[in-house]
């Protein structure tokens, strides 16, 4: 099995980062809330962006269709690694 690693501080694949992107995390900052991918030495962000890409979001989607805040929670599940703190990010208020 070839693995291609985005993040080595956290051993995060490519593959991972896809899955997360396919349960709803849309950003570098999502991803990094469900697996810590870009939260050590940052090397990864733009690896990260470059696969998240300008492609659809399910999340944006639901917001654009009228979905409202109400549907779409700001919490996800961390798809193929255990639960991580969100080192240190914040979301805003």
């Amino acid at each position: 099995m070839n693995r291609v690693y985005v993040c080595s501080c956290f051993g995060i694949t490519e593959k991972q980062v896809k899955e997360h992107a396919e349960a709803g995390a849309c950003t570098p900052r999502q991803i990094a809330s469900v697996s810590k991918a870009g939260t050590d030495c940052g090397s990864c962000v733009r690896r990260i962006q470059g696969i998240l890409g300008r492609g659809s979001c399910p999340r944006r989607e639901l917001l654009e269709r009228g979905g409202g805040a109400g549907a779409v929670s700001g919490e996800m599940t961390p798809v193929g690694a255990e639960a991580a703190s969100p080192g240190g990010l914040r979301e805003a208020a």
